[in-house]
């Protein structure tokens, strides 16, 4: 297992669209193991796309149990091919990244999701989330999609604000 670099802006992968796995092949699974000891290695992080970490795939790591605060959870998810096949209420918070290590804004994301995906094993799966976990889900695989939270917010201006050293 290893800890991996995290690719920052302006490392165009993270505005790629990632392709798809057609299997969890050995490559996969130990890309698996090194993402969340990579994700367990940052204080607060919670999730990690593979664009994150310079590959191209649509794969997701994350546990938000492991955050200070308590929220409801499913613990840590492996999401290989995510989808979010629904969405419900409206909530907006502050977002950081490891990829955007400088800024943090402010976001207004789903309050619920449903998200349908394979595990570790391949086999199809589908969960549904709310609250913070919700918002996780919904920012990692907007990774997969070339997307950052800078993003999504509405003003640049008064949304965005300079990480505390």
């Amino acid at each position: 297992m290893a800890i991996l670099e995290i690719c920052t802006i302006p490392a165009p992968i993270l505005k790629e669209i990632a392709r798809p796995i057609e299997t969890v092949s050995p490559d996969i699974s130990e890309l698996i193991r090194d993402m969340l000891e990579t994700m367990r290695h940052y204080t607060r992080c919670v999730g990690l796309a593979a664009p994150q970490v310079g590959k191209g795939i649509r794969l997701v790591v994350m546990d938000i149990s492991v955050y200070p605060k308590p929220h409801p959870n499913h613990g840590q998810l492996i999401l290989i091919n995510p989808v979010i096949t629904g969405r419900a209420g409206s909530r907006a918070g502050r977002e950081g990244c490891l990829s955007v290590p400088d800024f943090t804004a402010n976001v207004t994301r789903a309050e619920t999701v449903t998200v349908s995906y394979q595990d570790a094993t391949g086999a199809k799966k589908i969960i549904d989330s709310q609250g913070f976990e919700a918002v996780a889900l919904q920012h990692e695989i907007d990774h997969l999609d070339g997307m950052l939270f800078l993003d999504r917010v509405t003003s640049i201006k008064t949304d965005v604000f300079r990480r505390k050293a």
